[in-house]
């Protein structure tokens, strides 16, 4: 077990491996306050790890170990083994904790609006991947992961590792798949906030930073911005079957949060996806509902998704990602849901009714 012990710090990582479940898990006792608090992160081995804390409020010393050899002794019960490869994420002490930093978000566009947007000299698109928001800031502190929500999260090792070596201070914008970070803005350089600037120049000077021919996991997402290179990027895109497109408007600034409708970023995806709110397990089947939220602020039903056997079912509450074909106007359901796993940076009041995409309820399947 790769367990250290620093003044009141101790910390444990565990692994579990069994056909192609590659897992694990980290746990430790941290000073905070007054206090101490234990924390967690967990995923699959090399990518970006979702985090927590088993105690909300800083405790005694004593009461921390006891939560702490709690939470060891229930992963060993269930199969976790110790390493010896050492800890395979990067985290700073202050998971959990709030950065200030503000996500500018995407509004989803149809289909009917794409011709529009592509032809628009103004526009510029970039591929939209399928991992997790993740913001990377470097300054005299350190490394930091930040997720969607503005949270301290804990960076994969290569991307933490790659943004020691890049130079200077910064905050990069991407999202990260695996042990990959596809950088796609750069909201500060070297003490100067960029926000204010256009988004193209903001690229270019993202570009720049990522020259460096050593950095292998944060990488830049090319940038299109002329019509014909929209559609061509658009066309093969579709063709590899990838996530989708963000399309922005080149000359806007940087504007935290998500407008009401349309925006300066806009996405479209070529496979729908959702979040939703965990319901309880079918009849102890490896089954569970999923809800949304109604515009009455009212949790309602919208089908149910298998939980594959390699990962574990949901705690009630929790928010889940789901892929989906489509969704029936009548009953709310989404069609042919595929379970793609946890999403710890999303609140259960962003699950929203508004996010499903709708079959025409006369042409809707059966």
């Amino acid at each position: 077990m790769t367990t250290t012990t620093t003044n009141t710090i101790q910390s444990t990582t565990l692994y579990f491996r069994e056909g192609s479940s590659d897992k694990v898990y980290h746990a430790a006792i941290e000073p905070r306050g007054n206090g101490h608090v234990v924390t967690f992160a967990y995923g699959r081995r090399g990518s970006t790890m979702s985090t927590g804390v088993k105690t909300p409020q800083p405790v005694p010393l004593a009461e921390a170990t006891k939560v702490y050899d709690k939470l060891v002794a229930s992963k060993l019960a269930k199969g976790y083994t110790p390493g010896e490869d050492g800890t395979p994420y990067a985290g700073t002490g202050n998971e959990g904790a709030d950065t200030g930093v503000r996500c500018q978000l995407a509004n989803p566009v149809e289909e009917a609006e794409l011709d529009a947007l592509l032809r628009d000299e103004r526009t510029l698109m970039q591929e939209k991947f399928d991992g997790r928001r993740m913001l990377v800031r470097k300054n005299r502190e350190g490394i930091t992961g930040i997720n969607r929500r503005g949270l301290a999260v804990a960076l994969p090792a290569p991307i933490a590792r790659d943004a020691a070596k890049l130079p200077g201070t910064f905050l990069i914008d991407g999202e990260a798949v695996g042990d990959t970070l596809h950088a796609f803005d750069l909201l500060e350089r070297n003490g100067e906030d960029l926000r204010g600037r256009h988004c193209i120049d903001r690229i270019a000077l993202l570009g720049g930073l990522l020259r460096d021919e050593g950095v292998k996991s944060i990488v830049l997402v090319p940038t299109v911005v002329l019509p014909a290179e929209k559609r061509e990027l658009l066309d093969e895109l579709r063709r590899r079957n990838a996530e989708g497109v963000l399309i922005k408007q080149a000359r806007r600034h940087y504007c935290p949060g998500r407008p009401a409708s349309g925006g300066d970023w806009l996405k479209f995806k070529f496979v729908e996806a959702a979040s939703f709110i965990a319901g309880e397990a079918n009849g102890g089947k490896r089954s569970i509902a999923l809800f949304l939220v109604d515009d009455a602020g009212k949790r309602v039903p919208a089908g149910n998704v298998t939980i594959p056997p390699n990962h574990a079912i949901p705690k009630p509450g929790s928010v889940v990602e789901v892929k989906y074909l489509h969704a029936f106007p009548e009953s709310g359901s989404v069609y042919q849901p595929v379970w793609l796993g946890p999403r710890d940076d999303i609140p259960p009041d962003e699950c929203v009714v508004s996010q499903l995409k709708f079959k025409p309820a006369a042409t809707a399947v059966a």
